[in-house]
């Protein structure tokens, strides 16, 4: 998320993925105020125009908060209020309103006092690695964008070197040519670029955008031990060791990393872990908590505001909170977990 304080009360937010807009909504609250631009039906003022009949037009405004909710399906949420400013006269102070909040769509929130959590998590969120990830190989190549623990996956670009009509005139270059202008637009200063696949393709891959623009300005890391190119081979690099290994800073490494330890205290039979609201919940009361993941079902499952109030609970505690969702193989395992999961400071005698 790109974040700006304004100024005490203000933070100017531009959430970039999903994960930023979970942690928007553990941070905005009833009563606080979000300023920006959304679209209302404004009834017309014009002769002959139809009384029922409005015209949908973009306005600034003020909007006191009052609900909130996630829509994780669309990639955004709803914040339902009261219209306090408005820079159009035809709109009304007092009425109800919903603010959509969308990726990349700038507004500003206004608190009367930002509690420490919640200044964390504004603030936090800025230091996310992200990653390019390239599976190739000649027949075709997959691009995926993984900031934090969500994954953007682009279309497979394929070469058509197994049709017949290439099968005299193939050059590699001009597939490489096509890739590289699919990554322009995705790749932004500070991105890391991970080139992967079966064969030497993927090296033929690098010296070719070595070349490049892209080339010159980020850096670029080849692994081997990938088979598989396209979505495939993304998918399986979240996966492999190699991606602890190339991307240890990032947050999906760490995320997989706690996964793979509850269940080694699974199958331990420890009791240093929690699996489910319940056992995660009482754990808490006892301030056990060391690490905390959630995948959307958590949210979907229970109360939404009573989940969000929970998590930000066991963040004021000083644990570390972790949310995941199902464009990950890591988020698909903590959801057939239950959706939550955590691992403790020290072991919670079961009641």
């Amino acid at each position: 998320m790109i974040t700006k304080i304004i100024d005490e009360n203000s933070v100017s937010c531009i959430p970039e993925d999903s994960d930023d807009l979970i942690i928007l909504r553990r941070v905005i609250k009833k009563g606080d105020k979000i300023i920006g631009e959304t679209v209302r039906v404004v009834k017309q003022e014009k002769d002959f125009a139809r009384p029922d009949k409005g015209e949908r037009v973009k306005i600034r405004l003020s909007l006191e908060v009052e609900k909130i909710s996630l829509d994780s399906v669309l990639d955004r949420m709803r914040v339902g209020g009261i219209i306090k400013e408005s820079n159009n006269e035809s709109v009304p102070h007092g009425s109800h309103h919903s603010f959509i909040i969308k990726i990349d769509q700038p507004f500003n929130l206004l608190k009367k006092k930002w509690t420490s959590v919640e200044k964390k998590l504004v603030t936090a969120s800025d230091h996310n690695l992200t990653f390019i990830l390239i599976a190739i190989d000649t027949s075709d190549c997959g691009i995926g964008k993984l900031k934090g623990t969500h994954m953007h996956i682009i279309p497979n670009i394929y070469s058509g070197s197994s049709g017949k009509q290439y099968k005299s005139n193939f050059k590699i270059e001009n597939f490489f040519e096509e890739i590289s202008k699919a990554l322009v637009p995705v790749v932004k200063a500070n991105y890391q670029l991970v080139v992967f696949g079966p064969g030497e393709t993927k090296k033929k891959f690098v010296n070719f955008l070595a070349k490049t623009q892209i080339g010159q300005n980020h850096e670029i890391k080849m692994i081997e031990g990938i088979d598989s190119s396209g979505e495939d081979g993304i998918h399986i690099f979240t996966k492999s060791k190699s991606m602890k290994e190339i991307i240890s800073n990032s947050k999906l490494a760490k995320v997989s990393d706690i996964i793979d330890q509850v269940m080694f205290l699974a199958n331990k039979k420890s009791r240093k872990f929690t699996m489910g609201l319940e056992e995660t919940r009482k754990a808490n009361e006892y301030g056990a908590i060391d690490s905390l993941i959630f995948s959307e079902k958590a949210i979907q499952s229970h109360d939404e505001q009573e989940i969000i109030n929970f998590l930000n609970d066991v963040e004021a505690k000083g644990s570390m909170v972790y949310s995941v969702d199902a464009t990950t193989d890591a988020g698909l395992r903590v959801t057939g977990l239950g959706g939550i999961i955590s691992i403790l400071r020290f072991a919670v005698e079961a009641s």
